[in-house]
């Protein structure tokens, strides 16, 4: 990790951050999304008795709760306009491609380029409007059977009028996000979307500090059990930087070649293959798909009128060996399936082809494809025991010694990635930033 640290520090000079105007308006604009983000967790929906809820919340909440409250930044705990945050949008992202393997349809329009990626853009959104409103509708109806331990309800009017502004305020909340994340995805630095799922988390990391410690003075833990835990917490972080970086360098050799009269010496290269091409998107994926059909279940379970709910309810709860099973295996599914979307080898063996690189030992064409297509396959089964082993072994941890589900593996690997990943666009922007220095610097010499 030392190393690791270092290398981000002698790549990143923030001190020419001062003199990158267009990255400091870039950086200015991800800062106030991210306020405004923040502030809407904190705009209740409309008709809830919030003293009702919190008693409700904490009496009641826990694993499938616990899980939807960390993607939302503690706006479910809350029960804010952005109590679902952007869940629908990724789950709909997942529907869509998908769907993209699947129909002919959506497949010619991925194939058209910026066109086809809006119309898909396009229907992403509206699915997003669908599920955000099927969700809408069952947080609405749990809402109205909740009620709290003196018999007080947590709706103040229920009926039709609530369940429909409900669904509104949500399905609002959540488009609202879809287009704050593109708006930084397209003005700020980094993945919008990654970074309002990043910055619920460390906005609640705080918090679930606070009640660990108290959780140690009220001798739930002793002081080696809290020392062990923040050791953990390190070594993960430690090993998350360590895998998240690592390559397999695959050789590629480009001919001798006649450029005029001069003989260009053949060139020696590599192809970087990162260990887990997919990131932290597997894990995202699988939570929210998870989390999708069991929202409803989490909520009316929670009550204990339907025993078979209940049922379901306590057996996909997160620590339990069903929901362990069914995460580490989406998990895997999605680590494999995001893979072969972000990486085609017949593509870059015909990329290399046209540029006269190859593989040593590799004929070009259909070897090189196959080749490459080993490889990823050997590097992406050893990319998805990783982010499995990540994202399950704290979870078991947690759901052993009740710790706060901020601590779980999910929650660290969505921070450390999305600042990994961060960091790296802002170098990109600054190197691009002192070769137009140059350019500039080249033509006004030119001109004298």
């Amino acid at each position: 990790m030392a190393s690791a640290v270092e290398q981000l520090a002698q790549n990143m000079n923030f001190g020419s951050i001062g003199k990158a105007k267009e990255l400091q308006s870039r950086l200015l604009f991800v800062l106030m999304a991210l306020v405004v983000y923040r502030i809407g967790t904190y705009i209740p929906i409309p008709g809830i008795d919030k003293t009702i809820w919190n008693e409700i919340f904490n009496t009641k909440g826990g694993g499938i709760l616990d899980m939807f409250n960390m993607f939302s930044g503690g706006a479910l705990s809350r029960m804010t306009i952005f109590a679902l945050n952007i869940i629908p949008y990724i789950s709909a992202s997942i529907i869509m491609q998908l769907g993209t393997s699947m129909s002919k349809h959506l497949e010619e329009l991925k194939k058209e380029g910026e066109r086809g990626r809006t119309q898909i853009n396009q229907y992403t959104r509206y699915l997003t409007v669908l599920l955000a409103s099927i969700q809408g509708y069952g947080l609405a109806v749990g809402l109205e059977s909740m009620n709290g331990a003196g018999g007080e309800a947590a709706v103040i009017d229920p009926g039709f009028f609530f369940r429909i502004s409900t669904i509104i305020t949500i399905v609002g909340g959540t488009m609202f996000l879809v287009w704050l994340g593109e708006q930084i995805t397209n003005r700020g630095v980094g993945n919008g979307i990654s970074l309002l799922i990043f910055a619920g988390i460390v906005a609640e990391l705080p918090r679930a500090f606070a009640s660990t410690l108290e959780l140690g003075r009220q001798g739930q833990f002793n002081f080696l059990a809290l020392v062990a835990l923040f050791v953990m917490v390190l070594g993960v972080i430690a090993f998350i930087v360590y895998m998240e970086r690592a390559q397999r360098r695959v050789p590629i050799q480009y001919p001798k070649r006649q450029v005029g009269n001069q003989m260009m010496q053949g060139q020696q290269s590599h192809m970087p293959l990162k260990l887990n091409a997919s990131g932290v998107i597997p894990a995202i994926f699988a939570s929210s798909l998870l989390l999708l059909p069991l929202t409803l279940v989490g909520f009316l379970g929670a009550q204990g009128g339907n025993g078979f709910i209940q049922t379901i309810s306590r057996y996909l709860s997160p620590g339990q060996p069903i929901h362990m099973v069914l995460y580490g295996a989406m998990i895997v599914f999605f680590t494999f399936f995001y893979t072969a979307i972000v990486f085609n080898p017949k593509e870059n063996a015909e990329n290399l082809k046209k540029h006269g690189g190859f593989i040593p030992g590799m004929r070009p064409g259909e070897q090189t494809a196959n080749y490459l297509d080993y490889v990823v396959t050997r590097i992406t089964v050893i990319g998805a025991a990783y982010l499995t082993l990540v994202c399950l072994l704290p979870e078991f941890l947690i759901a052993e010694f009740s710790l706060p589900f901020y601590f779980g593996g999910t929650s660290l690997l969505i921070v450390v990635t999305v600042t990994l990943d961060t960091v790296s666009q802002i170098h990109s922007h600054l190197i691009a930033h002192q070769y137009e220095g140059l350019i500039k610097k080249t033509k006004l010499r030119g001109r004298r």
